[in-house]
């Protein structure tokens, strides 16, 4: 049984930086400790949902970090598990509360897709973010023109409004890039994306000085994989892989269809799109040759 005394160790059970972490990745923190409390108890997800009057998929959500935490149904599972440490009750009630907390993106849940939430807390709480794109320039690094002229061509007869608030999305999720603790980005894009021209010859030109001016950044790498590289993905669309300070947290690959998302956490599911996305920087262009490409292709325009 867990005998951790206040929220500083606590938070170093949980991964060291639990406090300093994102609801989305408190919520899985969170959830991973109810569960090793649970079964240290040698309790069932069954009995521990009744004891919630609940069922025992609700304790599965509960500790894979997907749902809400309750007060009083933490309360009852630490009572339950046999947690007496007043000290320790207190401070994981207190980290579930602040998982509860509503992030900036809940003011524009009516135009982000539920599916999509999810990853907007992953990609907040994220160290390191590793993408793939063949026909867009990835969304943080994307000019509010260019965003906005995706948006237009993508939600045909949306209102004005609606358009601005999704490009005011996409504008601030681009935050996690600016100090004090930038992300680190690596992003390999075919020469298709920069080749495919989005809005007017003056949109797709400021694009491509911003993404030049971002790959100069010491945290942002840009790599292309050139038409006629002689390597090919096999029919995978794009990808993003994403990796978190927190030991606790494992890998996350995030697959984005048209109208829903997948999340792929298993080490089995994940380790191909590693290696995939291995090979990709091996096939790409080195990210010393992308400044270059960036500026023929603007002299192109």
């Amino acid at each position: 049984m867990s005998t951790a005394h206040g929220m500083g160790d606590l938070a170093e059970a949980l991964g060291g930086d639990a406090v300093h972490s994102g609801p989305t990745a408190l919520r899985i923190l969170v959830g991973a400790q109810l569960r090793r409390l649970r079964e240290s108890a040698g309790i069932s997800r069954e009995d521990a949902g009744y004891a919630i009057r609940s069922s025992h998929s609700k304790i599965s959500r509960m500790e894979g970090g997907r749902t809400s935490f309750k007060p009083r149904d933490v309360s009852d599972l630490l009572i339950m598990y046999g947690v007496a440490d007043e000290a320790e009750r207190a401070a994981l009630l207190a980290l579930a509360k602040q998982a509860n907390e509503p992030s900036w993106w809940h003011d524009y849940r009516d135009v982000i897709p539920d599916w999509f939430e999810a990853y907007l807390g992953l990609e907040q709480d994220a160290s390191l973010i590793r993408a793939h794109e063949m026909q867009f320039v990835p969304g943080l690094l994307q000019t509010e023109d260019y965003a906005r002229a995706i948006f237009t061509m993508g939600n045909k007869g949306e209102s004005e409004e609606r358009i601005e608030r999704r490009v005011e999305v996409r504008m601030r999720r681009r935050l996690i890039l600016e100090p004090p603790t930038p992300r680190k980005l690596w992003v390999v894009l075919d020469e298709a994306v920069l080749r495919h021209q989005v809005g007017s010859p003056e949109i797709m030109r400021g694009q491509l000085e911003h993404l030049d001016r971002m790959a100069a950044r010491p945290h942002i790498t840009v790599q292309v994989v050139p038409f006629g590289c002689g390597w090919a993905m096999g029919g995978v669309g794009p990808v993003t892989i994403l990796r978190f300070p927190q030991s606790e947290l494992h890998d996350v690959v995030y697959l984005e269809q048209l109208t829903n998302a997948q999340y792929l956490t298993k080490e089995a599911d994940v380790l191909p799109y590693q290696r995939l996305m291995d090979e990709l920087g091996v096939h790409a262009l080195p990210a010393t040759a992308t400044p270059a490409l960036l500026r023929k292709i603007i002299g192109e325009l």
